[in-house]
């Protein structure tokens, strides 16, 4: 790859500067992305004309103080210029981005369990146990209550995801919020799910898009209608499909609500165990949220008391841990690339 700098004007104090015509090539294969000694030497040479070789004694520092501001100068717009030579290079790390909704993120486990490991750890634990594989680094951008939609037009996509240097997989999990707010989900969804795959490709071309199946929330039916869909739009782009919710189904046939949290209206508990409860009360209005399954054996016949079906640490491990097997071999194919 070729970059070339034309007419670059160079600052004009009052010293007859000229224009500097110059061309940075990319190193050949095999070389380090920058090597700035080579770089440097090989500016001064471009920016020394024979004119030069007897600078006026007046100006001949402050000509020489330009020639090496601007060669740090060029070599800094070439670091800028090259973010896919850099990639293998960006915290030495394979750059692996999430989006989604609530089941992705896991607010209320984040609050329970400050110290995790949540979502983007489990992932990044169980591929760097895997002495086969590059170092990896996991960012988890997604937010309760999140659509397609939303994300965009919050502007919180260009502000937070946009611009997010050398991102090699991202993986879309949307459609829950999408199929309770969005109007004309059927017609709609797939139209917002392509574009934003279209912005993710002109952001970041070189990565790999994933889009996602949801995992079991809603009835099976609701459940199949959303993914359904997304394995439409996931064959129209020709892109790979995560299928998460085999899996996570699986796991909820040991036990339907093993994978969940309880959250429950303390209003709706009996008042002689207000006191008993008191621990696992938060928020206003009061709520008793609880990571396991301790309290079922008080509460557990309260209609209601398992309706939450988000994802609770068990949950995020069990995504995690099909993250991880899906990511595994796409590594594998990679690694030769970004282990330089």
């Amino acid at each position: 790859m070729s970059i070339v700098l034309r007419d670059t004007t160079l600052m004009r104090w009052g010293i007859g500067c000229k224009k500097l015509r110059y061309a940075l090539r990319a190193p050949r294969a095999g070389n380090s992305a920058v090597d700035a000694p080579h770089l440097d030497a090989k500016l001064a040479r471009m920016t020394t004309h024979h004119h030069d070789t007897h600078p006026r004694p007046t100006f001949c520092r402050m000509t020489l103080f330009f020639r090496r501001f601007h060669r740090r100068l060029a070599l800094a717009a070439l670091i800028l210029l090259l973010p896919g030579a850099l990639r293998a290079e960006h915290e030495g790390k394979v750059q692996i981005l999430l989006l989604g909704d609530s089941t992705a993120e896991g607010s209320i486990p984040r609050k329970l369990v400050k110290e995790g490991p949540h979502l983007e750890d489990v992932i990044r634990q169980l591929l760097a146990a895997e002495s086969n594989l590059p170092p990896c680094n996991v960012i988890n951008l997604s937010l309760s209550g999140e659509f397609i939609q939303r994300l965009v037009d919050s502007g919180r996509y260009e502000k937070l995801a946009s611009k997010l240097p050398g991102l090699d997989y991202i993986f879309v999990r949307y459609g829950l919020n999408d199929h309770a707010r969005r109007e004309d989900f059927t017609n709609n969804f797939p139209k917002d799910f392509h574009a934003l795959l279209a912005r993710l490709r002109a952001d970041h071309p070189a990565a790999m898009l994933i889009p996602m199946t949801v995992i079991p929330f809603s009835d099976a039916a609701t459940s199949e209608r959303i993914n359904g869909l997304i394995r439409q739009v996931a064959t129209a782009e020709k892109l790979r499909l995560f299928d998460i919710y085999p899996r996570y189904a699986a796991e909820l046939e040991r036990g339907p609500n093993m994978l969940n949290y309880r959250r429950f209206p303390l209003a709706k508990i009996p008042a002689k165990y207000h006191e008993f409860v008191k621990p696992f009360v938060s928020g206003s209005p009061p709520t008793v949220v609880v990571m396991d399954n301790r309290l079922d054996a008080h509460f557990g016949q309260l209609p209601g008391w398992f309706s939450d079906r988000h994802p609770n640490l068990a949950g995020y491990h069990v995504i995690g841990d099909e993250t991880a097997k899906f990511l595994a071999p796409l590594l594998l194919e990679r690694k030769p690339a970004v282990a330089k």
